[in-house]
């Protein structure tokens, strides 16, 4: 069964679309008999958050993995093979952590919502635990957590379990921090809060002494405008009687703010711990103590976006054995203690997020990237990419009108991918039948009307261009390119400028959106729109560009905007990382009536129309009683059947806010009725 998961719209703003797109439905759906079949692509998946590999005699007897939007994975044949467990659970599929109990190989626990902080995480409701292997689950609590980074499980006692706990990513919460639970989940006990923007990154547990652990908390908050990575929060802490009480350890660590931290531990000599630190300047790094945490040196100052990655892990037979993941072209591996590290490449990705070493046999690694999953049995010399997990996390799909059709689609970090939906072999559609049409976050891929051959794709932040899938001839077609540089004033942010094609691609004069909206008109086929901060129109299919409107947002300076109490100044941590811009639009729509009529919404809440073709705008948000200020918008569309008639949607999560907010007018936007009645109260992802 496919996890493939569109990525960049929510479940309501879909189901706008389909009202927008089609007649009331008659009581049987004439789809009811319909059955789903995955097509692919499994050339590349998706991001991998956690593995954890349950061990009976000495052997892999399954391995289980975390998947950032795909639900939970398991192996029983050392990775020659994955099925889905967790598809069956009425819960959140994205899955921050997973644990295996030592002492109980069918006892599984996973903490749902991933605990990377992009800006495309999807979050969970609590901590499930599985008694039978995964065939089935109990939510066990903690639901307002959020996000959870780490699980333990006592080595001698399956009832013993920690659960390091990230909370909201977009907001305070109280319900964060280090957890436990002595009597297998039904009861939990907060064993150490920092404050409530706080949470835990990471944990590690002594094996000798389960009373024994090592945590890491994490000041972290995200907003649609922007983001802030660390604060006086992030701190490495100490327990010695299983959590009862804590010490911050502080001598030879970073004295200022911390970002995020992750940890290892030696299980032959659990006195030494390695900790990645994202800090200041040259602080930032990889740090050892050799003494239980009394004292830290810093062995390198290697630290790769440490926001997104900060996973560190110790060979458990070679104490001087260390890898640390993170991006470029892989993960990185020190033979001497931390000194010095060599990069690898895992044939996954080049974004790596969990690593198993097996404790058995250091030659055997499983590791997991925003790609999938390989694995090596030397040591990282050579890796098998396991091509048959279809999680890929995509963000808008289109098909064309070919028989049979072809599909393409943008995948979170994988680029660009087109498959068929048939194949004139009975073996079905496999690998060869899949190809790449372009690269970094693969986002639109709109096909033209006139010529199935050519596809109008998109990465980050409007780089779109014109790709022939059967040629693989291109030319970009963004507008304004050329143009002044954007104006100062917190537009621009620093943080993660090399990863993923880079917040570099967001130059020029014009605030794109990380999914830039790209519409073609339903009325005239050689008509385009793009929209930035103002709306593009081309009507010569891209090759030309006129701008048809003013600023269309707020255009709110983010460097005045609070977050976590202050605003975000010029020297935080992972500062605005993978948020190149605020105040752009998010959707357009002409109307299938008469094109002079156009809508639009904004990152930060607006939605405008123009009837006349985008000389003259009218902002119709403050016309939208009940919606909070500056939701974003997720989805505007014009209806085909009535003239004045048009639904809206707003994504509330950016502000912590999860109840729907689905919208209709039947006058232009003059009035809106709400239509959440009925839909869950807090959405899902």
């Amino acid at each position: 069964m496919s996890r493939t998961v569109l990525a960049g719209r929510s479940a309501v703003a879909t189901l706008v679309l389909a009202l927008a797109a089609a007649p009331p439905l008659a009581a049987q759906s004439p789809f009811a008999s319909v059955k789903w079949r995955s097509i692919g692509p499994v050339n590349t998946s998706g991001r991998i958050d956690d593995i954890a590999v349950a061990r009976v005699k000495g052997s892999a007897d399954a391995i289980y993995i975390a998947t950032a939007s795909g639900g939970l994975w398991k192996s029983a044949n050392n990775g020659i093979s994955f099925q889905p467990v967790f598809d069956g659970v009425d819960a959140m599929i994205s899955i921050g952590a997973v644990a295996v109990a030592p002492s109980s190989p069918q006892t599984v626990w996973v903490g749902t919502g991933e605990a990377n902080t992009r800006q495309s995480s999807s979050w969970g409701d609590g901590v499930y635990k599985s008694a039978d292997g995964g065939k089935t689950w109990t939510n066990v609590g903690l639901k307002d957590t959020r996000s959870i980074a780490r699980i333990i499980v006592d080595p001698t006692d399956a009832n013993v379990v920690y659960v390091a706990a990230q909370g909201h990513l977009w907001g305070p919460n109280a319900d964060r921090g280090i957890f436990k639970t002595t009597d297998g989940g039904k009861t939990w006990k907060k064993a150490l809060f920092v404050d409530e923007n706080t949470g835990a990154t990471d944990l590690v547990m002594d094996p000798s002494n389960p009373q024994i652990l090592y945590a890491a908390t994490y000041q972290r908050q995200r907003r649609a405008w922007g983001f802030n990575g660390g604060g006086p929060g992030s701190a490495i802490h100490k327990t010695t009687d299983g959590g009862l009480t804590w010490t911050k350890l502080t001598t030879g660590l970073p004295a200022g703010d911390k970002g995020r931290i992750g940890l290892t531990l030696h299980a032959g000599d659990p006195r030494i711990v390695y900790a990645t630190i994202e800090a200041r300047g040259a602080e930032s790094g990889i740090y050892r103590t050799i003494d239980g945490g009394a004292r830290w040196e810093q062995t390198s100052r290697l630290n790769t976006r440490p926001n997104y990655y900060s996973q560190i892990r110790i060979d458990p037979a070679n104490r001087d054995r260390v890898y640390t993941l993170g991006s470029n072209r892989g993960f990185y591996f020190s033979e001497d203690g931390g000194k010095t590290f060599t990069e690898l490449f895992s044939n996954v990705h080049g974004e790596d997020h969990a690593l198993w070493v097996d404790p058995d046999d250091g030659n055997h690694l499983i590791i997991g990237g925003d790609g999938g999953v390989s694995i090596s049995w030397d040591r990282g010399r050579t890796w098998d990419f396991r091509r048959n997990m279809p999680i890929g996390q995509f963000y808008e799909v289109d098909v064309d009108n070919s028989v049979p059709f072809r599909i393409c689609g943008g995948l979170q970090d994988n680029g660009v991918w087109c498959v068929p939906s048939a194949v004139r072999n009975r073996n079905g559609i496999a690998d060869r039948d899949a190809w790449n049409i372009g690269g970094g976050d693969g986002f639109h891929a709109h096909f033209d009307p006139l010529d199935d051959r050519m596809v109008l794709q998109s990465s980050q932040n409007g780089n779109a261009a014109w790709v022939n899938i059967e040629t693989m001839e291109r030319k970009g077609a963004r507008p304004g390119t050329g143009d002044r540089p954007a104006a100062a004033g917190g537009r621009g942010g620093r943080g993660g400028a090399a990863a993923e094609g880079g917040e570099g691609f967001g130059g020029g004069a014009y605030r794109w959106n990380w999914d830039t909206p790209i519409v073609n008109s339903v009325r005239d086929p050689k008509v385009w729109y793009m929209g930035a901060q103002v709306l593009f129109k081309s009507v010569d299919r891209g090759s030309s560009w006129t701008k048809i409107s003013g600023d269309l947002t707020l255009n709110v300076n983010r460097d005045t905007l609070k977050m976590m109490g202050a605003v975000v100044g010029p020297d935080a941590l992972s500062r605005h990382d993978g948020q190149s811009n605020y105040g752009s639009l998010t959707a357009v729509s002409e109307s299938p009536l008469n094109a002079q009529v156009i809508y639009t919404g904004s990152d930060d809440g607006q939605v405008q129309v123009t009837k006349d073709g985008g000389k003259t705008w009218t902002n119709l948000t403050g016309k939208i009683s009940g919606l909070p200020p500056q939701t974003y918008v997720s989805g505007v569309v014009a209806s085909r059947y009535a003239a004045g008639r048009v639904y809206a949607t707003f994504d509330g999560h950016y502000n912590d806010d999860y109840k729907p907010y689905v919208f209709v007018s039947e006058d232009f936007g003059a009035t809106w009725k709400s239509l959440a009645a009925g839909l869950p109260e807090t959405s899902i992802n």
